[in-house]
């Protein structure tokens, strides 16, 4: 019995905590994956659970933290589920889970998924207000969370959602206003950009003029304007995959070498119109949470001037610009030496800096936007800005971030207008100690003596110099120039010989004397064997794994040639593929081959090539060619699995993408080369998303098409499942037009049903989205009629110019009369018997087009016009003429008006069959004539027909049911 179970489940607990352990999570896993037995699982928790449910909440943290974005939409659904049980209970460290979950709602993101969580979250909030106003912390992080994503939510669709944000968020700032003061500045900031919505207004006002109707200890704006926000609340805007990624880029990857993770970064987050006001929450995420330590600060890795930059530079929109700009400097207009960082405001005036040669207006702009925030950020507060960009201008001096600003503010390159109000507005940093052309030769000495002496304080920030500070960098020690980009600079090879000279002294004597024989070797096969040797070193057990850095260092100097040429051969036969893949770079990929995974030495070797792939992001893609063309890796595909886990990025999605993202930059034909077992060996990473075939179809020609339209259909290939295939249609509609053609040609070559995707009619606009419609047009002219395929046809609104609907209406008018006779029959029935506030719910996701009765008339009288000419019988059939009959039995008068010609069909219908009903039968005149005639029928339809009419007299709650709506189940998309 259940209760034997119990006690069975009670007793295995107590014997250890791994056995405690095993229950909880087993538990933990039924719950996520069994919906049907979720409510039970949670009861046996709560029972056998001997730690305060602990281990669950520890696993739920991890799952949010690493695992959130590859769940399924079942257990994402259960795990937010399960948080809301535990909230309920009051389980103690549920508000940690909360905020957690409330980090995973994505800024700048209006995607299904998106919504339907920041909606559940929210109803999780208000539901059990109560229990959120104990917690301190957790109202000023959930008002922090929903004041940035008000900004999101403002079209038409989601106002619903907007106002049910906005109410919660004035609700706690009303009530708990000093809990939501420990936010600090950055409250400030985001009831700016709200503070047009009515309520927001009311409050701004009190903010102003009443501060103590808020809370008796609040004094006013300035209290909250000169308090610095805590690291908590910046971090908690940037999904936990975001923050790893800034934070990746931030101190492993080499100045320089960005442009691939600054594009995989973009692809992923800021592609679309919404995520311009993302950037405000990445910058001020750099500026206040990334504080590299002094050693990264020194070396060559990205610097945080360099991300932000590259952010401004991909604001489209002027209110983006004009808020991220506002986010770099924020910091800085009540700056306090005393109190706030010197981190917080150095991004700012290196992005001027760096900018001023390859981006003047970059820094025009920024200079620009600091003299005029100062009179404009406040009016009343005008005296405290200025106060506090003076206090950064003189810290950053003082500090000696910059040495002088005199060359930034008074530099030829910026207009005189600018100038002059730079003169006029800070004075006395725009007086140079010697004119701006000689400060480069100048400045250099004293600033690298500088630097030796300061290097020995502890913390200090002025290292920096050493690798950022103006013009000593402008040539380095050797006499090669650098220069500072925001985007990487496009190679251009020279075949320099390999210079490993800084590396090799690192490594011992007999690894040493390999190396410099590998250098000198002079073909391929001798290269191949002291390759082998040196793997062969690197196996030994007394190796010293300090060297790893110096030999990889080396090793890509002396194959840098390799990584230039061509991988694939021009002609593929099988001697000329076993061919290339004799280079010695490929001996660590053999030897992996060879060895069982559980060999000490076969992570040993990932370890040689992950220290590899930072210094030469292409073994990446050269590692899976190898795989795919040697012999020798028959069926070790997954082994690449095993490097992307051993790499800086750690997550086989992540690698696979930037390779092939590098290989589409470098190489096409290997990219279609690579395709079909890229697809077959990684489904789960490839056709979750449209990423891949993006990349793909972005670069492929024609020939190039074909070819992977033959592989589709041969069976070598599959670029579509069932599960994901219409979200990647939808994903494909903002790009180019031979990439759509392309994407779908490809669908069209699967023996997909087009049933699937059927439902995408709903997102496509005959102005913006031509290809996907008349290849839709194409397909659907093939297939015989469902009704959900006329439902989604006749969903479309009806537009003059819009043929779509009505052309292939008509063919299947032609073609399938009797179908499509019955199947538009069974729609305006059902229609006409739903109750209009049914109606305005039944789409999940309100932004979608819906079937409405109004919709339907209108596609039949276009199409009745586009018949009328032509001997099509289409509207003479019975199952047509009943429904008009029934639909213009409970219709209201205005639309009998309106679509007459059309129910006159149905009059001379009726004429004719004399139906038993005889009562139907006596008015015989026209609609047209019959104006003011109540229209015959018994108490039921007259019913019914009152209650449409007053449906229609009162639409405001149907309204705004249907904005409610918005997020519902949005999944389901």
């Amino acid at each position: 019995s259940e209760r034997e179970a119990n006690d069975a489940l009670t007793a295995h607990v107590c014997k250890g905590p791994q056995q405690h352990e095993e229950v909880c999570l087993g538990l933990f896993t039924l719950l996520l994956t069994e919906p049907p037995q979720a409510q039970r699982c949670y009861r046996d928790l709560t029972l056998v659970n001997r730690d305060g449910m602990n281990v669950v909440l520890v696993k739920i943290n991890q799952i949010l933290m690493e695992k959130f974005l590859k769940l399924q939409d079942v257990c994402r659904t259960q795990l937010v589920w399960l948080v809301r049980e535990l909230v309920k209970s009051g389980v103690i460290g549920a508000d940690g889970v909360l905020m957690t979950l409330m980090k995973q709602i994505a800024g700048g993101d209006i995607t299904n998924k998106n919504l339907w969580l920041a909606e559940n979250v929210l109803d999780i909030l208000v539901e059990q207000r109560e229990w959120v106003l104990k917690s301190g912390m957790l109202v000023a992080m959930s008002v922090y969370t929903y004041l940035r994503l008000i900004v999101d939510h403002g079209t038409q669709s989601l106002l619903a959602l907007r106002q049910r944000e906005v109410d919660f968020c004035i609700g706690l700032l009303r009530e708990r206003f000093m809990e939501c003061f420990i936010i600090g500045r950055d409250l400030v900031r985001l009831l700016q950009n709200v503070a047009r919505i009515p309520e927001m207004e009311l409050l701004w006002r009190d903010l102003l003029h009443n501060p103590q109707t808020l809370s008796p200890q609040f004094t006013g704006l300035l209290q909250l304007l000169t308090s610095r926000t805590s690291r908590k609340f910046l971090a908690c805007r940037l999904t936990p995959d975001m923050e790893t990624k800034l934070l990746f880029m931030t101190s492993r990857v080499r100045f320089g070498q960005q442009k691939r993770y600054q594009d995989w970064f973009q692809r992923q987050y800021l592609s679309t119109a919404e995520s311009q006001s993302l950037r405000c929450d990445l910058i001020r995420y750099i500026c206040g949470v990334v504080h590299p330590s002094n050693e990264v600060l020194s070396s060559d890795i990205l610097p945080r001037w360099a991300i932000i930059g590259w952010l401004l530079t991909t604001c489209t929109s002027n209110v983006a610009a004009s808020n991220a700009k506002l986010a770099l400097f924020y910091d800085w207009l009540f700056f306090n030496p005393e109190k706030d960082s010197i981190m917080n405001i150095e991004p700012a005036i290196l992005v001027m800096h760096h900018s001023m040669k390859p981006h003047p207006a970059i820094t025009a702009t920024l200079l620009d936007f600091m003299c005029r925030i100062i009179p404009h950020f406040f009016p009343p507060l005008e005296g405290q800005v200025r106060q506090g960009v003076f206090n950064s201008l003189n810290f950053i001096m003082e500090k000696r971030v910059l040495a002088h600003l005199a060359p930034l503010f008074d530099n030829p390159k910026l207009d005189r207008e600018l100038r002059s109000m730079l003169r006029e507005r800070f004075p006395e940093f725009c007086s140079s100690p010697s004119p701006p052309t000689e400060v480069k030769m100048e400045e250099s000495v004293p600033l690298e003596m500088d630097n030796h002496i300061l290097d020995k304080e502890d913390n200090c920030y002025d290292n920096t110099d050493a690798t950022f500070s103006d013009d000593e960098e402008e040539v380095n020690n050797k006499g090669k120039k650098r220069e500072f980009r925001f985007q990487q600079i496009k190679e251009t090879y020279i075949d320099e010989p390999a210079d490993i000279t800084p590396y090799v002294d690192q490594l011992d004597e007999t690894l040493k004397e390999k190396v410099l024989q590998l250098q000198k070797g002079s073909d391929t096969e001798t290269q191949c064997e002291v390759m082998q040797e040196i793997v062969d070193l690197i196996l030994e057990e007394d190796f010293e794994s300090e060297q790893m850095s110096a030999l990889a260092s080396c090793l890509a100097e002396l194959f840098k040639s390799h990584f230039r040429g061509d991988v694939l051969p021009e002609e593929i036969t099988e001697e000329s593929l076993e061919e290339s893949v004799c280079k010695p770079v490929c001996l660590i990929f053999r030897n992996l081959c060879q060895m069982q995974e559980d060999n000490s030495g076969f992570s040993v070797l990932l370890d040689m090539l992950a220290e590899l792939y930072q210094k030469q992001p292409k073994i990446g893609y050269h590692l899976l060619y190898y795989l795919k063309a040697s012999k020798a890796a028959v069926g070790k595909m997954s082994l690449y699995e095993s490097f992307a886990q051993a790499t800086a990025l750690g997550d086989l999605h992540t690698c696979l993408m930037m390779d092939m993202k590098a290989c589409q930059e470098d190489d096409v034909r290997l990219l279609c080369y690579l395709t079909p077992s890229i697809y077959s060996e990684f489904p789960d990473e490839t056709l979750r998303s449209g990423e891949l075939l993006n990349m793909i179809v972005a670069v492929i020609d024609s020939t190039q098409l074909q070819e992977l339209m033959c592989h589709v259909m041969m069976g070598n290939l599959v670029m579509f499942r069932k599960d994901s295939v219409l979200n990647i249609l939808i994903q494909s509609l903002d790009w180019e037009t031979f990439e759509q053609y392309s994407t779908w040609q490809l669908f069209l070559a699967h023996s997909i049903p087009l049933e699937t995707i059927i439902p995408i009619l709903q997102h496509l606009k005959y102005k913006e989205h031509p290809e996907a419609l008349s290849c839709l047009l194409l397909q659907l002219r093939r297939e015989s009629p469902t009704e959900e395929m006329v439902k989604m046809v006749l969903s479309r609104p009806c537009h003059q110019e819009d043929q779509f609907t009505t052309s292939i209406l008509r063919h299947w008018a032609a073609k399938h009369d009797d179908q499509l006779g019955e199947h538009i029959k069974a729609l305006l029935i059902k229609n006409n018997n739903m109750p209009r506030k049914r109606q305005s719910l039944r789409s999940s996701s309100s932004k979608l087009a819906q079937l409405t009765l109004e919709q339907m008339l209108e596609h039949l009288d276009c199409l009745r016009l586009s018949l009328s000419n032509t001997k099509n019988n289409f509207f003479t059939q019975t199952p047509i003429l009943q429904a008009l009959q029934h639909v213009q039995a409970s219709c209201d008068e205005a639309h009998k008006m309106r679509f007459s010609d059309l129910f006159s069909l149905a009059e001379e219908y009726e004429d004719s069959s004399k139906p038993p009903k005889s009562r139907r039968k006596a008015p015989a005149t026209s609609p047209r004539s019959r104006k003011g005639a109540a229209p015959p029928a018994n108490e039921d339809d007259s019913a019914s027909s009152s209650a449409s009419e007053e449906e229609d007299s009162k639409p405001k709650a149907p309204k705004r049911k249907r904005k409610c709506s918005s997020a519902v189940g949005s999944d389901s998309d």
